[in-house]
């Protein structure tokens, strides 16, 4: 849901008017099972109402405030003075027109929860910005300036707003252009993947609290010694999975199932855990580490040569692969582009400025030379980095070793 600054400042006023008796929201899974199914005896919270708003006219008032005047128009307060209505004769009403109006100044599609919220909250800002203009708070120093800030808010967000929907309008030339430009972005591999662990398992032993108890009884040297001895150990068996690797991956060249190779990989390096998924469907060239990108260059059949890296040996065969159509591809390369043009929009206003700062007022700049970049917010409008294309799922690494 995309909402501008105002929303923070309209949660943050719901949540001060809430009243000091409410009780707290019920947390995630109360008077549920595991399974999320409703517990018997456990109160349920109540499903939420059907939205009939369409029904109503736009004419129809949806909000009527009694008590407070509606706002007059400038040219008509100096001869509306001297006849003040009375405060208890005043009342405020909002049309739906009207109230969808603001509502989409706050938040463009705004959800019907997120309307009752705004619903509620109005009514007191009505009265209290009625009251403070009684009070003269409109004519402030502080209050103009405190408005000339948030304007440069607003319209910040309002270009935001313009670039990203400027930057959607991807003409369909460009979706074509690059589809044609990058078709090895858009191939799907069907790949099994054998894993060798680096190391093996070390045998759990039964008198392990006894073999404390005596190493810490023994000399510097015979600890030293000991220390030796397993290290010797470990780099031995590490050896040994260097060298089982290479014979599986020999192995699996010659047509032997991954599943069979995999079974045993795990075996000899004695783990006690379920082994990994060897067959991995659909896999795109940003979905396996830069590393094993050799895997890429392999026909249908084709087997890789040992891939190792810091988790262990790594073996690929291509079973098959094909191409999205520009079609399936559509939707993925509008977001991709999408971002790009963002981008590019964004650091055209970002880079048509200088700032000098005065260091005798401001201090020192940071570490960088440079005065500390403002906190930046996510945005929800900008679209996915095209690092991560959609639709595509992270290929999950192998089942990690126990320590």
């Amino acid at each position: 849901m995309r909402k501008s600054w105002l929303v923070c400042v309209l949660l943050g006023t719901i949540a001060w008017g809430q009243a000091a008796g409410t009780p707290p929201p019920a947390q995630a899974g109360q008077g549920q099972g595991q399974s999320g199914a409703p517990m018997p005896g456990m109160p349920q919270a109540p499903a939420a109402p059907p939205d009939t708003s369409a029904s109503v006219p736009p004419e129809e008032p949806v909000i009527t405030v009694k008590g407070v005047c509606p706002a007059k128009p400038a040219a008509a307060k100096g001869a509306a003075a001297a006849e003040k209505t009375p405060a208890a004769d005043c009342k405020t009403v909002i049309t739906k027109a009207e109230f969808e109006k603001l509502a989409a100044g706050v938040a463009p599609n705004m959800t019907p929860q997120l309307r009752r919220q705004l619903a509620s909250v109005l009514p007191r800002l009505i009265a209290m910005s009625d009251a403070a203009r009684k009070k003269g708070l409109d004519k402030t120093e502080r209050f103009k300036e405190t408005v000339k800030f948030a304007q440069m808010q607003i319209l910040t967000n309002e270009l935001n707003r313009q670039i990203q929907e400027e930057a959607a309008k991807v003409p369909a030339e460009d979706i074509a252009e690059y589809y044609k430009k990058n078709p090895e972005a858009f191939e799907q591999f069907n790949l099994d993947r054998l894993f060798v662990p680096r190391t093996k398992q070390l045998e759990a032993d039964d008198k392990d609290k006894e073999d404390e108890d005596k190493d810490a009884k023994l000399s510097d040297e015979a600890k030293k010694a000991k220390e030796a001895a397993d290290k010797a150990k470990a780099d031995q068996g590490e050896q040994d999975m260097t060298k089982l690797a290479d014979t599986l991956r020999a192995r699996a060249a010659a047509g032997e199932d991954f599943v069979k190779l995999q079974k045993e990989a795990f075996d000899a390096a004695g783990m006690k855990i379920e082994s990994p998924t060897v067959n991995l469907p659909k896999v795109r060239r940003t979905g396996l580490p830069p590393g094993h990108a050799a895997a890429f260059d392999l026909k249908a059949g084709e087997v890789s040569q040992v891939i190792n890296d810091a988790g262990g040996h790594y073996i690929y065969k291509v079973i098959s692969k094909d191409q999205l159509t520009q079609d399936q591809a559509k939707d993925e390369i509008h977001s991709t582009l999408q971002n790009q043009r963002t981008r590019e929009m964004t650091d055209k206003v970002q880079k048509s400025f200088t700032v000098d700062t005065n260091e005798k007022y401001f201090g020192p700049p940071g570490a960088n030379g440079n005065m500390p970049p403002p906190r930046r917010i996510p945005n929800p409008r900008v679209a996915p980095s095209p690092t991560t294309p959609q639709g595509q799922p992270p290929v999950p690494p192998p089942a990690s070793q126990p320590n």
